[in-house]
C-alpha cells in the first residue's frame, strides 16, 4: 500500500470509507442542513453540494487529499465526512479537515474516534511528523472540539481566506506533533472507550 492509497478504517462507533459514487446520495442527504455550514469556507448543503463533492473528488484523484465518508457502525447510516488533506509528503505533514457530522452526532464518540483512526494512520502508517487542524476563528464549537482532542493552538492567521458567503475568515491553526502523539492517542482512546 502506498502512503496515499485509499483505505478503510473501522472503529467501535464509526467506519471511515473513501468517498465513492455509491455514497453520494446518502452523503448529500446527511449534508442537507444549512446550520452545519454557517461557519465553513465551503458549503455542502443543497445547491452547494455538487461543488463540494466535485472538489473532494478532484483532491482524491490527484492524491492531495483522501476524503472519507463517516458511517455509523450500529446501523450503517452515513453521518458525515472528514479528510486527510493538504498532504505534504516531502515535509511529513498533513491536515485533518473538511470535517462535518450530522448534528445528532455532535458531542458523541464520533469525532474523537474519527480523529483517533486518522491520526493513528497519519503518525503510525504514513510516518507524519505533524498533523494540522485549521478552524474558522468564529467556530467556537470546532475550536473547543480540537482543543479537547489535545491539539495545541499555535496562532491565528488573520484575514486568511474567503468563504463562499463572501466573509473574510480568520483561521486558527492547531497541531499535534510526533512527540505529543502517544499522549494524545491515549486521551482519545480513553474517550472512545468510555462512550
Amino acid at each position: 500500500m502506498t502512503a496515499l492509497e485509499p483505505v478503510t478504517f473501522t472503529g467501535r462507533h464509526v467506519r471511515l470509507e473513501p468517498h465513492r459514487l455509491e455514497h453520494r446520495a446518502a452523503l448529500q442527504m446527511a449534508a442537507n442542513d444549512p446550520k452545519l455550514w454557517e461557519v465553513t469556507v465551503r458549503r455542502g448543503h443543497a445547491e452547494f453540494f455538487d461543488a463540494w463533492w466535485d472538489d473532494a473528488q478532484r483532491g482524491m484523484a490527484v492524491r492531495t487529499s483522501l476524503p472519507f465518508v463517516v458511517i455509523a457502525q450500529h446501523d450503517g447510516s452515513v453521518i458525515g465526512s472528514t479528510s486527510l488533506m493538504n498532504i505534504a509528503l516531502a515535509d511529513d505533514r498533513l491536515e485533518i479537515g473538511s470535517t462535518w457530522y450530522v448534528r445528532s452526532q455532535h458531542g458523541t464518540a464520533v469525532n474523537p474516534e474519527c480523529k483517533l483512526l486518522l491520526m493513528t494512520h497519519a503518525f503510525e502508517v504514513m510516518g507524519m511528523k505533524r498533523v494540522e487542524f485549521c478552524v474558522d476563528a468564529i467556530n467556537s464549537h470546532s475550536r473547543a472540539a480540537v482543543t479537547k482532542l489535545g491539539a495545541v493552538q499555535e496562532g491565528i492567521l488573520r484575514n486568511h481566506r474567503w468563504t463562499e458567503t463572501g466573509r473574510r475568515r480568520d483561521t486558527v491553526i492547531f497541531s499535534v506533533i510526533e512527540s505529543e502523539w502517544l499522549g494524545v492517542k491515549e486521551r482519545l482512546q480513553k474517550r472512545v472507550d468510555q462512550a
